[in-house]
């Protein structure tokens, strides 16, 4: 009878002890809003809140490679900007130039610039991010992956930008363009300033149409980075659902859970307090 009864209190610690640690984790429910916090919680609800952190670390990571491609983008399309204004700049100077009134203190400052912003514009096609990396890519552009099939390229290439530049028939690059330019300013030919004119205003041309380009992938991005962030909330939202503490019952619970446990003690106590023969009686 002993034996039983010992048997009989050590369950009676073990049931106290697991109300108390019921006690415990609801309050933590309570404070955090989580109740889910290990599989036998809810060993369903577990298993898809493990497929939904999968889902947002992929998820994040393309939200990532969106980011740095913007910045990309961004840096291509702020150089493309100088670049046409440097050439709209070139017009002016090679138009001032054909101006038979300048002397030759005026034309050789004109010839100066000139050189300056041909130095520029190469500079601007070959410059490099904080990282090193290509502001405009070399040759093929670098496919950067955004989505689960989707990868895009967020610049173009330097080639693209300042070569096969359809001047009269006849394929120039920036740097001949401006070239030609400087050539015609020595020159002082008013044929030659004209024909350098023209392939100026094909050149920059040809970059505003660059510049398009570049905005639409600026835009796609945009859009891929929206629609990530939708998916985000929403695999948040389910994350949420499944995790998230109901007020209302654990507080309930956790009452309840209370009471008995200081019913129990109580007992539990009165229990410790009778002697061996009052046990066997």
């Amino acid at each position: 009878m002993v034996g039983i009864t010992n048997k009989t209190l050590i369950a009676e610690i073990r049931r106290q002890q697991q109300l108390s640690q019921a006690i415990v984790e609801g309050q933590t429910a309570i404070s955090t809003g989580v109740t889910l916090t290990k599989p036998s919680d809810n060993a369903l609800a577990w298993v898809q809140v493990s497929e939904i952190g999968k889902a947002q670390a992929q998820q994040s990571a393309w939200q990532a490679n969106v980011s740095y491609g913007t910045s990309r983008a961004a840096n291509a399309e702020a150089n493309l900007e100088e670049i046409n204004n440097l050439l709209v700049r070139a017009q002016e100077l090679v138009t001032k130039a054909r101006n038979g009134s300048l002397n030759d203190t005026n034309r050789a400052a004109i010839v100066e610039e000139i050189k300056t912003i041909r130095t520029s514009v190469a500079s601007m096609l070959n410059q490099t991010d904080y990282q090193g990396v290509p502001i405009f890519d070399d040759t093929q552009s670098v496919l950067v992956p955004v989505s689960r099939g989707l990868n895009l390229a967020v610049t173009g290439t330097r080639q693209e930008v300042s070569e096969g530049i359809d001047v009269g028939g006849t394929p120039m690059s920036l740097d001949d363009i401006l070239g030609q330019s400087v050539a015609a300013l020595q020159s002082g030919t008013d044929a030659d300033l004209a024909s350098a004119l023209e392939s100026i205003k094909a050149g920059q041309g040809h970059i505003t149409i660059e510049q398009a380009k570049q905005g639409v992938r600026g835009d796609r991005l945009d859009v891929v980075s929206e629609r990530l962030t939708s998916v985000d909330l929403d695999l948040t939202e389910r994350r949420q659902g499944l995790e998230s503490t109901d007020l209302a019952e654990v507080i309930s619970s956790v009452k309840s859970k209370l009471l008995q446990l200081e019913a129990a003690q109580s007992a539990f106590a009165r229990i410790n307090q009778q002697t061996l023969f009052d046990l066997i009686r």
